[in-house]
């Protein structure tokens, strides 16, 4: 009886006793039970016998709520532990090698190219560009209204050359007021609205400072020349013996316009030093005060939000104090008969020992503005030292102490003659003398030299802009250079014309862009313009350029196109293989790319040359990627006989295992600016090759 009391015990304990947790639900039969409890008679102790094992598990066994103890207990066990242990682990190694992969890829990841070396440099003078207001003149709303067709070219940054307010004796280059707009090209709020143009379409804009001289209109010359306070020594002043009715300088110092660099001043009786015209007397950089003015208005115009600065006649700064006359270039020539510039070696009036310290001193108040990412201020130089290109790369600074970005380049302007080793000479004086580790520019046109279809030939065109645009470094084009503008001829300049500006005649490389086949080729709707446009216009200009495949306009698009996306001409190795009276031959190659580009270039006549013979290593065949004569794109060359004409240009491709670079042959034919590799495996660029 007793035995069947104990094995029931069990199932009565489990049917009344033993309560199920519900989550603190009140159980009813429990309440109940208990408050019988108090009525009826405690049962006798008995003895159970319970398995420990059986009841070690099931205190083991997790469930839904379990105190911290029980969970601990459950989490030490073997086959949890060692699974979170690893993972845990998995996660340490995983982040350390991401950290590790981070820093490696940063470490020998090439430097980026700056805003100023991946984009061409599209150079504007705003008064031929675009009249906004037909009174004749471009002017900051016409640059405005043309922001489209910059970005149409692809090209992201742009040159406005001197703009500021101005008797215009020079085309503007003696400022008469440094912080102000001269009222022809518009205002204040004309150019800050311009700036916020250009900037909303991810453009970038430079702008011309000239330091070395002012106009005589200006107020610091007028507060000079009546010795007021500090503005007394603003300017260069010496006494001058006068005799007969007429001024003897005090030396025999040019001026490089001709004709003696003193000029006596009336009001101060003395005269003032200009190395340029009368009209531009020049500042005294010897003067702190003076130096500071200069770096005041860069502030000025950096705080505007302009993204660089072009400096001109930076040579000119300094003169010598001592004021002995220039060494004639003929001695035996009478001193008396000199008036021409070229007369005199001007060992005392320019590149004076200290002007690139004033020149670096630039740099540094310009790196003031350069720390916000992606805000870097470049800054360029007129060297001007067509003669000396040691004394040009100078103006790079040293590997310690920055100067400009780079000295403009017009090496391809100055050549004397047309041909493939007249500009294999061009280029190759640049490259070996630049600095390690610089960055180089070409320029074809500029303001102040015929346009390269009056200069060389319009057959010439293309082929120069191939040249430009496939060359290592920063290409600079003159407005309308993209669609083979040429000069005007001097009997188009009118007697109008010539009321209107006195000047015109001399600058035919200024005529108005041209833009469209209508009156005054789009550049004004009024009656006149300050320049005639050329004749060519209805046949020569941009809306009718757009639409024709092959025309010069759309191959300068291609070029850039092919630039921008192909890294071997972005920043890779440059290798001339060869060049003759003809043609200038050129490869461009990216280590670790087994693609590359030879440019075919003919600035002679037609020719026939055997480029297998040259490099051995060539394939067979070559793919013309782009050619000056449309119909060729796409077919392929024999690289044992690749025939050009006059003016034409090749862009071919082909495919090669051992590049150009690497051999012995070209190894001092070869260079390099902002050197990286590519890596197949990872799609990147990284420098340690």
């Amino acid at each position: 009886m007793v035995e069947e009391e104990a094995k029931s015990l069990p199932m009565e304990l489990s049917e009344k006793g033993g309560v199920e947790n519900n989550g603190f639900v009140q159980n009813e039969a429990f309440d109940d039970k208990e408050t019988d409890s108090s009525q009826e008679e405690m049962p006798k102790p008995c003895i159970v016998d319970v398995d420990p094992a059986a009841a070690e598990e099931l205190v083991l066994k997790p469930y839904a709520g379990m105190p911290k103890e029980v969970l601990l207990k459950f989490s030490s066990q073997a086959r949890y532990k060692v699974t979170r242990e690893i993972l845990f682990w998995l996660i340490i190694t995983a982040a350390i090698l991401l950290v590790c992969a981070t820093i490696a890829i940063i470490a020998l990841s090439p430097k980026c190219l700056d805003w100023w070396q991946a984009s061409p440099i599209y150079q504007i003078y705003p008064r031929s560009f675009k009249d906004s207001n037909m009174d004749g003149n471009g002017d900051l709303k016409g640059i405005q209204e043309k922001l489209d067709y910059i970005t149409y070219l692809n090209i992201k940054t742009i040159w406005i050359t001197s703009f500021y307010k101005s008797p215009l004796k020079d085309l503007g280059y003696g400022a008469e007021d440094f912080y102000d707009i001269d009222p022809m090209f518009g205002s204040m709020s004309d150019f800050e609205n311009l700036l916020a143009a250009i900037h909303d379409r991810g453009l970038k804009v430079i702008m011309d400072l000239i330091p070395n001289h002012t106009s005589d209109k200006h107020r610091w010359f007028q507060l000079s020349r009546n010795r007021t306070g500090k503005y007394t020594d603003y300017y260069i002043w010496q006494d001058c013996t006068q005799a007969a009715g007429s001024v003897i300088p005090p030396n025999n110092w040019v001026s490089v316009f001709g004709n003696s660099s003193w000029q006596f001043d009336d009001v101060r009786k003395q005269c003032y030093f200009h190395q340029f015209g009368k009209e531009q007397p020049d500042l005294n950089f010897r003067n702190l005060a003076v130096q500071q003015e200069i770096h005041d208005i860069i502030k000025f115009w950096l705080s505007k939000g302009i993204d660089g600065f072009s400096f001109h006649a930076v040579k000119f700064l300094l003169e010598a104090t001592h004021l002995r006359d220039e060494p004639q270039v003929k001695k035996s020539q009478n001193p008396e008969s000199i008036t021409a510039y070229s007369q005199l070696y001007h060992d005392y009036t320019t590149t004076q020992v200290g002007m690139h310290d004033i020149i670096r001193s630039f740099r540094q108040t310009m790196n003031q503005f350069s720390s916000e990412p992606g805000r870097y201020r470049f800054m360029g130089s007129d060297g001007g030292e067509k003669e000396d290109i040691e004394a040009t790369m100078m103006y790079y600074g040293t590997t310690f102490i920055q100067e400009a970005d780079f000295p403009f380049n017009f090496n391809l302007i100055n050549m004397k003659n047309l041909s493939g080793n007249s500009i294999s000479e061009a280029v190759d004086l640049w490259m070996k003398n630049m600095p390690v580790g610089k960055w180089p520019n070409w320029a074809v046109g500029s303001p102040n030299a015929a346009r390269i279809s009056s200069r060389i030939g319009k057959e010439y065109i293309n082929v120069i802009n191939m040249l430009l645009l496939t060359l290592p470094g920063t290409p600079v084009t003159y407005y309308g250079e993209e669609i083979g503008m040429e000069n005007i001829a001097s009997e188009n300049v009118s007697e109008e014309h010539i009321s209107f500006d006195p000047v015109v005649a001399t600058f035919p490389e200024k005529s108005p862009m041209q833009w469209d086949g209508k009156v005054h080729a789009g550049f004004t709707e009024g009656n006149s313009s300050w320049l005639p446009v050329n004749s060519d216009y209805q046949s020569v200009n941009v809306e009718i350029q757009m639409t024709w495949s092959n025309s010069t306009l759309n191959l300068y698009r291609e070029l850039i196109s092919l630039r921008n996306n192909e890294l071997p001409i972005h920043r890779g190795w440059m290798c001339y293989i060869w060049n003759d009276s003809n043609v200038f031959v050129y490869v461009r190659e990216l280590d670790g790319l087994d693609r590359v580009f030879m440019m075919v270039l003919n600035f002679g006549q037609e020719s026939s040359i055997d480029l297998k013979a040259v490099v051995p290593s060539l394939p067979s065949e070559a793919i013309i990627r782009l050619s000056t004569n449309f119909s060729n794109a796409g077919k392929a060359v024999n690289t044992k006989l690749i025939k050009t004409e006059m003016g034409e240009g090749l862009v071919l491709e082909y495919k090669t295992a051992k590049p150009v670079h690497t051999m012995e042959a070209f190894q001092g034919n070869c260079f390099v600016a902002e050197k990286a590799c590519y890596s197949s495996a990872f799609n990147l660029l990284y420098v340690n090759c």
